[in-house]
């Protein structure tokens, strides 16, 4: 049985990171949507005032997933939250607890910090991700309809 940690991510990880978030893309079948750059990360996660953070899992020394998150905020519980943006294993280590590892790491954090919830988005056709999510009590929030604003949209919108 190999070992799992989960770290934080380092500066020296956004190439890996880019890599598992084309990866990720790729998996949800949208790969021509990725923009995002090493620089781009790089000043996210570890510039002045970082706005995402990262967990990259290793088992036995090798990168096999990460997760990246941000804080949101309830203003009904009158707390902060964790929001998961992406969370991804590769396949080849898939099943072996990599993304539990990550999830409860998180789960973790969330309560350590007083955070009222954790939260994420699956895609409706992702059967594998939603049957994982259920089998720890995750539950759909099927009463909200997500919203987005992108691209020439969003910047006319913001012009009017």
């Amino acid at each position: 049985m190999s070992q799992l940690h989960i770290r934080p991510v380092r500066p020296t990880d956004c190439p890996l990171i880019l890599r598992f978030i084309r990866d990720l893309a790729e998996y949800e079948r949208a790969l021509e949507e990725v923009e995002a750059t090493e620089a781009q990360l790089q000043q996210l996660l570890f510039g002045d005032n970082p706005k995402v953070h990262g967990l990259i899992c290793e088992s036995d020394g090798e990168a096999v997933g990460f997760a990246l998150y941000f804080y949101n905020f309830s203003s009904w519980l009158g707390r902060l939250g964790i929001f998961l943006e992406d969370l991804y294993v590769d396949p080849a280590h898939r099943g072996k607890g990599a993304g539990k590892a990550l999830l409860q790491h998180l789960a973790r954090q969330a309560v350590t910090e007083g955070c009222g919830r954790f939260e994420w988005n699956v895609l409706d056709w992702n059967e594998p991700a939603i049957r994982f999510y259920e089998s720890f009590g995750a539950r759909p929030q099927s009463e909200w309809v997500g919203y987005r604003l992108t691209g020439e949209a969003l910047e006319r919108f913001a012009g009017e």
